[in-house]
């Protein structure tokens, strides 16, 4: 092949210039023949792994208690990074992670949910700065991405795009996942490509989301490798685990019953131990103090000792489960005889370890989200133990398992200034491009060095142009000089870190840092002013971050505070945001809103739509009225329904007789019920709702119709004021995923008449003050779904 200038990409044609004849047959008549775009000779395959919310002292490689052989064979045959280092939070991290620049760089300054219109917070990428996926493919790549994608606005997220966020339009040729900040792992809402689809197995059946997306990845390196054997692949494997619901059957769980009986605190204890033993942190490092707010194990409950043992059992067995499924990939790469020469990332973690279970844990997230916490007593936990884990829970561990995980560190995931939130122990595996095997490095590194260190292994240089926008340079460094020695000097000797006002800097081994919010007191907490907030200050070497020195030298902390101001304008950082319900609000945080007004159509073949694209009927006076067609045998089936197991309402003919079934998380299924089948016809029927008023969540009359005529109704004493679900979706002519109402499953819920339109209407009177989301409520359901 001739010789190539990848500095522009796509990289431009060249023109015949030679004689030109004009018959074909004429023997003068020469052309170069086509040559297909390659990477340079020797460039690896790569796969880059992000598992989702693991703490650093979770996988056994870094001393953590949950067994991970494939974590554990690849570091034997690789590298451990022991000083790696994320955002704290998930998008932030992913697409600081996929697009080599910092997360304010990239407009990901928070969750897409979060989004303003401030530069570093408007959740979208700009084109100044393409990922890395679109940089390989220009080169020649294969790419593909499964799992999930926590990239795309907010706006944006819905059957009509606009898709310039989405997988297949950021640089990856195939995409299979979903795309939110969490699934269902049972019933996940799965999109191939930019369409909806469902996925190939039920729960009852043995499915599971890591399963499916290792099986899919599996399936594409496989035929890849057939059919272009000789252009490598770039696969991205982003599971949703072990983001919660914490999902996994009891076989994987039951490994674990028994093994978290000491507790959190002697956890920690003895997570540090192990850790020393192995050299992934010094002998000298301290074990920091349970963080403030955390109440120690001895303080909790006996009664519900039992349930936050199995939280944490499911949890382990969950993270387990990951690692055996990434485990067959590697297989499979190992069986086509290219293990060796593809440059694996196994980074185990976006962020800390969650913080967002609740002091206690909980067998439904969307319970403490909708503001129930009373009713997840201890004893309904104990009551509802056999189903955590299953597909009628949707649950999370409690704080304290989430501090342990991320020992010896002080806090969790979302305090950017801490190492709990945003140390992460990181797996590299490149025999043909790695001499070492089993050895540690601790050159400081950062998630922004991932995407230049697979183009310098690649041999293909930054882009100065993509798509003829010229290029901001890479933020991050690349990491083959520590590849190759382990006194090679840090890999970034200056980083900042920010998230919801939480706030470090990283310089030649100084840190200094302040916390300004905690994860678990959501908007319960008073915030001060950001000059107010104290500051820590560590000397280089204190590893875990546990002695304080502040006090005793003003002069570097001032230094330090300079320095991440600097940074902070460099970047994108300020102005710093801790506002919630401002926030949570598109209209005043200045981004788009897809769904305006007090009235919605949808059509015949519409569904797969999530919460973020249909309006809302929570807390006020709505109708729902829908003209269906029903043939002479009669219809049943769900004419529309928004939620699942978790909550929702459908509206359905059940054997041909309308009924309504409001859905109270999962607890009580209201159902009222027509006084006859609907006859064969064009047929109207329609659910009015007249809200009590008085605040969110309250309850209200409940009214059935066919063709005006009310056939029924009922009071609901109580509803869901925030959010159904995190994932769930409203769909016309069934209920895909898992099912609202009992009377039904998925996979018979499909109307079997015909849904032509279904008309959504709230009334604006009901719009008054006492039916707005405070502060923390809105900031409740926005922090839920990341």
């Amino acid at each position: 092949m001739s010789e190539i200038h990848r500095s522009v990409l796509p990289i431009p044609e060249r023109a015949h210039v030679g004689l030109t004849t004009f018959d074909a047959k004429d023997p003068e008549t020469v052309f170069p023949p086509i040559e297909e775009l390659r990477p340079p000779d020797g460039a690896p395959n790569v796969l880059v792994v992000l598992v989702d919310d693991v703490g650093f002292g979770a996988s056994s490689p870094f001393g953590g208690p949950v067994d991970t052989p494939t974590a554990a064979r690849l570091a034997a045959g690789g590298l451990r990074f022991n000083r790696f280092h994320t955002t704290a939070l998930c998008a932030p991290t992913r697409q600081a992670m996929l697009t080599g620049r910092n997360h304010h760089s990239v407009g990901m300054g928070n969750i897409t949910e979060f989004a303003t219109s401030a530069p570093g917070q408007t959740s979208l990428r700009p084109k100044s700065c393409a990922p890395l996926a679109e940089t390989l493919r220009l080169n020649g790549y294969s790419t593909a991405q499964f799992g999930k994608c926590h990239e795309v606005p907010a706006w944006q997220n819905s059957p009509v795009g606009p898709f310039d966020a989405w997988p297949t339009f950021s640089g990856f040729e195939h995409f299979y996942g979903f795309v939110a900040a969490e699934t269902n792992q049972y019933y996940p809402a799965l999109t191939q490509g930019t369409s909806r689809i469902e996925a190939p197995k039920t729960p009852e059946e043995g499915y599971h989301f890591t399963e499916d997306i290792a099986d899919q990845a599996i399936g594409w390196i496989n035929q890849q490798k057939a059919l272009a054997p000789d252009k490598p692949f770039f696969v991205y494997w982003a599971p949703g685990a072990t983001h919660s619901p914490h999902h996994v059957a009891k076989e994987w769980s039951d490994k674990y019953k028994g093994r978290f009986s000491m507790g959190w605190d002697k956890l920690r204890e003895q997570t540090l131990a192990r850790q020393k033993e192995m050299g992934v942190v010094p002998g000298d490092a301290e074990l920091t103090e349970r963080s403030e707010g955390i109440p120690a194990w001895d303080e909790m409950p006996d009664e519900l000792k039992p349930i936050l043992e199995l939280q944490m059992e499911i949890y382990a067995g969950f993270l387990e489960h990951t690692d055996h499924h990434l485990g067959r990939i590697v297989d499979a790469i190992d069986a086509l005889g290219v293990l060796d020469d593809t440059l694996i990332y196994y980074v185990i973690g976006d962020n800390g370890a969650s913080a967002e279970g609740t002091l206690q844990g909980t067998f439904n997230e969307m319970i403490a989200v909708n503001g129930a916490e009373d009713l997840e007593t201890p004893q309904f936990l104990i009551d509802n133990a056999d189903k955590f884990g299953g597909p009628e829970a949707y649950n999370h561990y409690a704080v304290g398992w989430a501090h342990a995980m991320d020992t010896p560190y002080q806090w969790t995931k979302q305090v950017a200034s801490h190492w709990g939130g945003t140390r992460n122990g990181l797996v590299v595996h490149w025999p043909n491009g790695i001499d070492a095997a089993g050895e540690i490095r601790s050159q400081f590194s950062h998630v922004i060095d991932v995407a230049p260190t697979v183009l310098d292994a690649a041999g293909i240089p930054q882009p100065d142009f993509v798509n003829g926008i010229q290029q901001r340079p890479y933020e991050g460094s690349s990491m083959l000089a520590a590849f190759a020695d382990d006194s090679s000097p840090n890999v970034r000797s200056t980083q900042y870190f920010e998230m919801f006002g939480n706030r470090g800097i990283f310089h030649n081994d100084w840190t200094a840092v302040t916390k300004h919010r905690t994860p678990w007191l959501a908007a319960a907490q008073e915030m001060p002013e950001f000059d107010d907030d104290v500051w820590e200050l560590y000397a280089p070497g204190d590893w875990s971050q546990a002695n304080d020195i502040a006090a005793d030298n003003p002069e570097m902390l001032h230094k330090l505070q300079r320095l991440w101001l600097i940074e902070a304008v460099k970047y994108n950082v300020l102005p710093l945001d801790d506002r919630m319900a401002e926030r949570a609000n598109p209209d005043i945080a200045g981004r788009p809103q897809l769904i305006k007004g007090s009235r919605q159509m949808l059509y015949e073949g519409m569904g797969r739509l999530s919460e973020f694209a249909v309006l809302s009927l929570k807390n006020k006076n709505h109708a729902v009225t829908a003209e269906i067609e029903i043939g002479d045998d009669g219809a049943s089936g769900v004419i529309v329904a928004q939620g699942g197991v978790t909550g929702g309402w459908s509206l359905y003919l059940h054997d041909g007789v309308p009924r309504y079934c409001y859905n109270f998380l999962g607890l009580t299924h209201t159902i009222v019920t027509g006084s006859s089948p609907v006859g064969a016809g064009t047929r109207r029927v329609r659910v009015e709702f007249d809200y009590d008023g008085g605040g969110v969540g309250k309850g209200g009359e409940v009214r059935l119709y066919v063709d005006g005529d009310e056939v029924g109704s009922d009071r609901i004493e109580r509803t869901e004021p925030f959010i159904f679900s995190a994932d769930e979706t409203l769909d016309l002519g069934v209920d895909d995923a898992s099912a609202v109402s009992p009377d039904y499953t998925p996979a018979t819920s499909r109307f079997d008449g015909r849904v032509k339109w279904v008309e959504l209407d709230i009334d604006a009177a009901a719009e008054d003050d006492d039916h707005h989301l405070t502060a923390e409520e809105r900031y409740r359901v926005a922090m839920a779904i990341q």
